[in-house]
């Protein structure tokens, strides 16, 4: 695989899973979309697995979505679109939400830039460690867009509604330590590799039917009517992409320099 690499420890029971375009700070494209849904598919028939990390190659854990590489290809486009009006959880959302399917600890090892689609997919881990300098945002107002990757279903958890929604209509960017405060992670390290592995350690030596009943209890408990929060992003980031405000957005940050004026809010309740 280009875009992901997938790596086992000596007796295949710890997975680390590490996104691969580090040139691009590991910026999603169509293709690292797919092949993250394949490797979560084949971790989920993988019977000897104990324990999963998350990890971004390069100077980045995840920029988040490539929009100059998906908006301008005209066939993604039409098929990120379509993903939004199917009434199940679509591929953009899988992203996050596949790896709350695992029966086993999923922790995502954050540093550098952990923006917009990264951060969603930090959201679908157990746990989140990241270093103190990462920086990390709910970015898609930058690109008019909301949170559609799982990521509004998720933050619902971890934070009050008043600084979910002061945080996703900035789309400020935090620094490791400010998000911990916030509760987005739940460990600030400055050696990660030492933390990560202790946790896995740790969790390594309970029973892993425990450790799975209590994930997926907790994630039941928390997350009820999940499909329901799910069926929102679709639904709310349909009203917004590919309309004058959303391309407006887009310009806005493409790198050209021009000022733009936003035209009249179309959104309403409803």
């Amino acid at each position: 695989m280009d875009r992901v690499k997938l790596q086992f420890n000596s007796d295949n029971t710890v997975a680390t899973v590490a996104l691969n375009r580090p040139e691009k700070h590991n910026g999603v494209d169509w293709l690292m979309l797919k092949e993250v849904r394949k490797v979560q598919q084949q971790l989920a028939k993988n019977k000897t697995l104990r324990a999963v990390i998350l990890k971004g190659e390069g100077p980045s854990f995840c920029a988040g979505l490539d929009v100059k590489s998906v908006m301008s290809n005209p066939k993604t486009a039409v098929v990120m679109y379509a993903n939004l009006w199917l009434p199940v959880r679509n591929i953009f959302q899988t992203w996050s939400m596949g790896w709350r399917d695992l029966g086993v600890p999923v922790i995502a090892q954050i540093h550098g830039n952990c923006f917009g689609a990264g951060i969603q997919y930090a959201l679908g881990a157990d746990i989140r460690v990241c270093t103190p300098d990462s920086q990390l945002s709910i970015l898609e107002a930058k690109w008019g867009l909301v949170p559609d990757m799982g990521g509004a279903a998720l933050v619902r958890e971890l934070l009050p509604v008043d600084i979910a929604k002061e945080l996703t209509m900035t789309g400020r960017v935090l620094s490791g330590l400010q998000a911990k405060e916030f509760g987005l992670v739940t460990h600030v390290a400055e050696n990660t590799d030492e933390k990560v592995q202790a946790l896995v350690q740790e969790i390594l030596t309970r029973s892993p039917d425990s450790v799975a009943a209590s994930k997926f209890m907790l994630q039941r408990i928390f997350g009820i009517d999940e499909g329901a929060h799910l069926t929102q992003e679709r639904r709310w980031q349909r009203r917004v992409l590919g309309f004058k405000n959303q391309r407006l957005s887009v310009a806005k940050n493409s790198g050209n320099g021009k000022a733009v004026q936003f035209a009249s809010r179309k959104i309403k309740a409803g």
